[in-house]
């Protein structure tokens, strides 16, 4: 259940512990410190599915880069009092944000978002279209599914949700590559396939 606290003093006090005890994945929107549940296994392996997926199709030695999270801000002083950080995202050499030695100072060409318990991506989506996000890709967990948006006018549009039930084919703008949701024997699964090659992961 979320927490609101409005009392200064004991808002000093929870921020003082999390220093203490942090979660790398905290947040904080616009002053407010927003603390998600910790990822868990299933989680962190479609993290790393996703990234070694994306990694295989960029140009590392051209200055592409795949990550499994980072710090994407709109301000490059005081970045901390307003950032967030994608589950993964890619940030290709011909992407004009900054790469500053803490955080991204604009948005990646390609974020993703893993929903974890009583956490809702899309209230992130006004953020990362002012950043210039290209593309964000959201994986629902309950109920199971993926929704790709992308940067249309200055607002991020979906463009195709696949779920179990229709396993839409959905198709990245700046990679090339498609997403899709096949169910599986203990979960359902993301089908990353290469346009131009054909070789598929999974995640």
């Amino acid at each position: 259940m979320p927490v609101m606290i409005y009392d200064p003093l004991y808002e000093q006090h929870v921020r003082a512990e999390r220093e203490l005890w942090p979660n790398e994945r905290d947040e904080v929107w616009e002053g407010v410190l927003v603390v998600p549940a910790l990822p868990n296994f299933e989680h962190q392996i479609m993290v790393t599915d996703l990234a070694l997926a994306f990694t295989a199709v960029i140009d590392r030695k051209a200055g592409d880069l795949a990550l499994a999270g980072a710090n994407v801000s709109d301000r490059d002083a005081n970045w901390m009092s307003n950032y967030r950080e994608p589950d993964v995202l890619v940030i290709l050499h011909t992407n004009p944000a900054k790469r500053s030695v803490t955080h991204l100072v604009g948005g990646p060409d390609v974020a993703v978002e893993i929903a974890s318990p009583s956490e809702d991506p899309r209230l992130k989506l006004d953020f990362y279209a002012k950043v210039n996000t290209r593309e964000l890709l959201i994986v629902d967990r309950d109920p199971w599914a993926l929704e790709l948006y992308q940067l249309q006018g200055g607002v991020l549009v979906s463009v195709g949700t696949s779920d179990e039930a229709n396993q839409l084919v959905v198709a990245s703008g700046a990679l090339p590559l498609t997403f899709q949701l096949r169910p599986g024997a203990l979960r359902p699964t993301i089908h990353i396939t290469h346009t131009v090659t054909g070789q598929v992961w999974t995640a």
